[in-house]
């Protein structure tokens, strides 16, 4: 996979887009991977104003820090699906 190196980068801009990486819950290397492909994807389809962004969970209706505060939190006895039973037969239709 090729790499990409961007230098002379404002430093203003470095902030915005970690903020933005961290808005989205992303890295700043997956947030700038997610940006550069949505830019392509716009390109390709010769629609530059349709660059979408994806939206933040907050953003989506979650109350703030809701994945953060559920995430991995389960602490009881591990959970264990009890036997479903067998399915009924059914007729073949023709």
């Amino acid at each position: 996979m090729a790499q990409i190196i961007v230098e002379d980068l404002d430093p203003v801009v470095i902030e915005k887009l970690e903020a933005l990486a961290k808005e989205h819950g992303r890295s700043l290397q997956a947030e700038l991977k997610y940006i550069l492909e949505a830019a392509a994807q716009a390109q390709r389809l010769n629609q530059p104003d349709k660059l979408e962004i994806a939206k933040t969970p907050e953003e989506l209706g979650w109350t703030p820090g809701f994945f953060e505060r559920t995430f991995g939190a389960w602490e009881g006895e591990p959970l264990v699906r009890e036997p479903q039973g067998e399915l009924p037969e059914r007729e073949l239709l023709e």
